[in-house]
This record gives C-alpha cells, structure tokens and sequence, in this order.
C-alpha cells in the first residue's frame, strides 16, 4: 500500500489532457442514471497497484454481470506511471477506462481539466456526508462531485512502550503539546545510550507527516479565493505549527536532512532487514533508533519482532508488550488533522457506457463492497461501515485519525507542487531557519504561481 506516484510531468500531461479533448473545468454530465441493460456489453475498471484483493475485484465482477448481464474487465495499472496513463487513455472514447482508481492528491489535477463525468446526481445515494469528506473535496469543482473516495489509510503514531517507560513515561499523551514535550524528553533521556537516537523520527523533507503540525493549530499551506490560490505559509496559525515542527526537529528528531517519508518503521524495530530480503539472503540490520514514528496504518505489518514465514521470507510478529499506537493528539485534546493516505474513484466524461458505469459504482459504494474493504484493512470510504475495520488498537486508532484527517489543496496545479519538490525543500530549512517567517514568504512566492498552473 505504500505507493511512489509519479507526478514530475503531471502539469504538462494535464495540459495534454485539455488538448486532446477534455474541457476545462470538472466534467461532462451524463443525461441518464445508472443502467442495468449490460448484455453484451463490456465495461473496464482500472485499479493501481495491488491493494484491492483478488477477492474483492471477483465480487466486482460477479456482481457487476449479477446486475446488468454485461461484463466488467478489471485491469491493473502501476503507480508509477498511473499520471502518465491516465492522461493518454481518459481523452480517448476507444481507449478510455470506464472507471479509474487515482491517488486522492491526483484527483484535483484530472478534475480541473474535465476528465470525469459529474456524479453529483449519485453523491447522495453513494454515501452523501458519511463519505470521506477529505478525499469527497479533493473530488470537487465548482461545488460538483467528479471523483469520490475509494479507500483511506491514515496517519498515526507507532511508538516504544518500553523506550517511553524508561524514559519515565508511562501514559499516552492527551495533546499535542504534550507529545511534543515527550518525545524532546525521551530524545534526551535516550535510556539506551543509543547513537543518533530519535524521541520522534520525523524525517528533514517528511512534509506528509509534517504537516499535520500545521492543520493542528488550524493552519494551511494554501486558500482558494475568487478561483485564485494563495501559499499561506506566512499564516499566524501556519507559523505556530512552524515554530513546533522547528522546536521537534530541534530537540527530538536527529533523521537526516534529506529523509523523506519511507520506512520509517526500520528505525523502531530492534533490528530490521532490507524490505523483501529473505532469510537465505542476510543483510546488515538496522538497530532500534527512535521510540516513535508516525506512518499510514499498513505500517504496522512491519513492525514487531523478526521471524521467517513458511515463504522464507522475513516477517514481522507484533508485541504490545513492547510497541504501541495512538493517533497524533490535537492541540484541544481530540486527535490532530493528519494528512490521509488513499485512493479516489471516478468515471471517464469520455466512458460509451455512462449508466453502466454508475452501476458499478453502486455496487462498489454499496454496503457489502465497503464491507468487504474494511475486513481487508483498507479504510472503507463510507463510515457507517469503519466497523468492519475490527475493533483491536490498529482498527481505533486509524478510524480516531481518519476522523479529521485533510489533504492537500485541492488547486488545479497541486501536482506541480509535489512535481517541484518545493515541500520537500521548504522542510528541510525548517530545523536551522532564524527567521521563520521570512523562510514561509520566501515559499510562498515559489508555491503560488504553481498551485494556479493548468
């Protein structure tokens, strides 16, 4: 689940999108409801990577021909050119997907070029305000639903319980100031005289994770006014979340500069093998350095204490006498904003087959699909169904975080942003900055002209 998504040529590809036929501006809208008239007809979903279960894309099918008599092909995409297939195939009525999987921040990008066909009639009927409002906005133009969320994996924190005692903390802090002043002490009390050792692991460039710090004290990175977005790096509530991020990187954190927000989980584990590498294959272990990160749930399969599967390969047993969770406290004592991890789904604006394609999309956004997605660890979109999640320390903690997780501006140019590596560079001066405020305008005059670039 965790996914590279390519976004270096997005902008110029969402260009391309506009050239090859679709209109700027969310989408077409299709004149019928959802039909069940399939018979002799075929209809393609596009899923990314491997996270949707075999078992679950065979539901799909079955039900799909169950209510219409029409086929579904499913075909799987990779995210590493996910952006780059997208914008060939959505233009094309030969070659388009009827319905597409996208990462939740690529959404905006397809959206604010017409590439999906308004659903705003089904938005109710599909889940309304139970769904994810988060990934739902990041599905909005105009006040118009294109895309919906499809799956959520949120952020929260993986700790030591048996690092935090030592260092004399024996609860779970209530907010986030207290967790900030925790993980400070335990950096400095590094019970295990152990080098290079982290309260917090928060990578230099780690902005996904950073920039919860900023939705905490209600801050932004962006705001939209009269269609034209504005960095708002240089924001009063912003500048509080800085100042605790820098205070973090200052007493808590010794990752390296340029770490991003990758296996971070290898930091927290005694000893810990290159992702994939099997007992018959040994590798240099990296030893315990942090007592705390924070990383989407699926992140707890690699953690714990290292053993070998029937597979030989390495796997991971999880003690909660050793590791614990706890979704990142707010500064009102709720859990803080976290920026969420998943997936938006939509309809071609260029499908043959627009009725059958909201068929299908009842079936997914229907309580047995959710369901299902919940029993198989991915967040269902609706929340009526998070149930289905189960009820251990995983399944709490990933609701309690998702509750009021964000994304990122959901601007025409986002992809531009994350394309630039302007985050990642902003972040990184944080730590050593002596004017804080000077560095945020100094961004925001780089972030501005991209976010409004089509």
């Amino acid at each position: 689940m965790k996914r590279k998504i390519a976004v270096a040529t997005a902008v110029a590809l969402a260009s391309a999108l506009v050239l090859a036929g679709c209109s700027t501006g969310g989408g077409t809208s299709a004149g019928t409801g959802a039909s069940t008239d399939g018979k002799g007809k075929t209809i393609t979903l596009w899923l990314v990577g491997g996270d949707t279960p075999d078992k679950l894309r065979q539901y799909l099918v079955s039900e799909f021909h169950k209510e219409t008599k029409g086929t579904l092909k499913i075909e799987q995409q990779d995210w590493s050119d996910i952006v780059t297939k997208l914008t060939t195939a959505l233009p094309d009525k030969n070659n388009t997907p009827d319905v597409t999987e996208m990462g939740n921040t690529q959404s905006p990008t397809f959206t604010n070029v017409g590439a999906f066909l308004d659903i705003s009639d089904m938005y109710q009927e599909l889940g309304g305000s139970k769904l994810l409002q988060s990934f739902v906005d990041a599905g909005k133009v105009g006040g118009k639903n294109y895309t919906l969320p499809y799956y959520f994996g949120s952020r929260y924190v993986f700790y030591r319980k048996d690092v935090w005692a030592k260092a004399g903390i024996t609860s779970v802090p209530k907010t986030l100031d207290e967790f900030n002043t925790d993980v400070a002490t335990i950096a400095k009390t590094n019970p295990d005289n152990i080098p290079n050792f982290s309260g917090l692991y928060l990578g230099g460039q780690d902005w996904r994770d950073g920039i919860s710090w900023i939705f905490a004290n209600g801050g932004n990175i962006a705001k939209e006014s009269g269609g034209k977005w504005t960095a708002t790096l240089d924001d009063p509530k912003t500048m509080e979340g800085l100042k605790q991020l820098q205070a973090i990187y200052q007493n808590a954190s010794k990752a390296p500069n340029d770490a991003k927000d990758s296996n971070q989980y290898i930091y927290l584990n005694d000893d810990d093998a290159i992702p994939g590498a099997t007992a018959s294959d040994p590798v240099t272990p990296v030893s315990l350095s942090a007592a705390t990160i924070m990383a989407p749930g699926w992140a707890h399969w690699s953690i714990g204490t290292k053993g070998t599967g029937a597979d030989n390969k390495v796997t991971r047993t999880w003690d909660d006498k050793i590791f614990g969770v706890f979704p990142l406290p707010g500064n009102d004592g709720k859990p803080a904003p976290v920026f969420a991890g998943g997936s938006n789904i939509g309809i071609s604006a260029k499908s043959k087959n627009p009725g059958l394609a909201k068929t299908l999309l009842k079936i997914i956004f229907g309580k047995t699909y959710q369901t299902m997605l919940g029993q198989n660890g991915l967040g269902p979109a609706n929340s009526d169904d998070v149930s289905a999640l189960g009820n251990d320390e995983f399944a709490s903690a990933l609701i309690d975080s998702a509750e009021n997780s964000k994304l990122t501006p959901a601007a025409p140019g986002w992809a531009s942003v994350e394309s630039a590596n302007v985050l990642e560079e902003f972040f990184s001066k944080i730590g050593t900055a002596t004017d804080l405020e000077a560095l945020a305008k100094e961004y925001n005059a780089k972030i501005t002209p991209l976010l409004n670039s089509k």
